[in-house]
């Protein structure tokens, strides 16, 4: 059976504060990202369900990842470092860090970066910003988390790429870029019968606890959307 996959929108971090802070490369979280990240761990209402911890390998994500989910890392997970889910634009805040620096600044911390080779933060072929490229990395790492054994997983990714990994664009400017809140979450299941797009659904739960009784759009609508805006 397909696991649940809980989707994060990671903290703040100090290009979200302005426009001009873009030119920052892979940006920390501030410290009111920080203190968001306590808030997630104390109001996400899953952690005694989840399985396994994965991350875009830029700074601010695995920071939101080790400390909005340290219930999970004490009981000895890792976050696992996936660069498919990185963010989609090439400007300087992001673009992720080399593996060696990454290594060096998470030596000794419970995360995986063994997924993050050389070239990954080139922003060229595989990893370039054009829709076509970021759509067929969403499809992968959404085909790499429906083959997971897990029964439940938390994704820590970016406000861009999630709309890409839900194929959901609704209100996709509601905030800069996108229409995910800093430490939001969303759960979602992989829908049946859908063997090469890995298609998620969001669950009944999630849906009510942030819209209410509104109808969520068909798979055709997204898209439509999507094409459209």
């Amino acid at each position: 059976m397909a696991p649940i996959l809980h989707c994060v929108r990671h903290a703040q971090g100090y290009h979200n504060l302005s426009v001009a802070n873009h030119t920052m490369p892979d940006p920390d979280l501030t410290p009111f990202g920080k203190e968001q990240c306590k808030i997630l761990a104390e109001t996400f209402p899953h952690h005694d369900r989840v399985e396994l911890l994965v991350a875009s390998p830029l700074r601010r994500t695995l920071y939101t990842a080790l400390l909005g989910f340290e219930a999970e890392v004490k009981r000895g997970m890792q976050v696992i470092a996936l660069p498919n889910v990185q963010e989609t634009a090439d400007v300087p805040c992001d673009t992720g860090s080399p593996p060696e620096k990454l290594r060096e600044e998470f030596k000794g911390q419970p995360v995986d970066l063994s997924r993050v080779t050389d070239g990954w933060d080139s922003k060229q072929g595989e990893w370039a910003p054009t829709a076509q490229a970021i759509q067929r990395r969403a499809r992968l790492a959404r085909q790499w988390l429906r083959a997971r054994p897990e029964k439940e997983i938390v994704l820590v990714t970016h406000g861009g790429f999630l709309h890409y990994i839900t194929e959901d664009w609704t209100d996709s400017n509601k905030f800069q870029g996108t229409g995910w809140a800093n430490v939001e979450f969303r759960s979602f299941a992989f829908a049946d019968g859908d063997d090469d797009s890995a298609s998620l659904v969001e669950t009944a739960e999630s849906r009510q606890r942030r819209r209410g009784a509104e109808t969520p759009m068909g798979a055709t609508e997204r898209m439509e959307f999507f094409e459209t805006h």
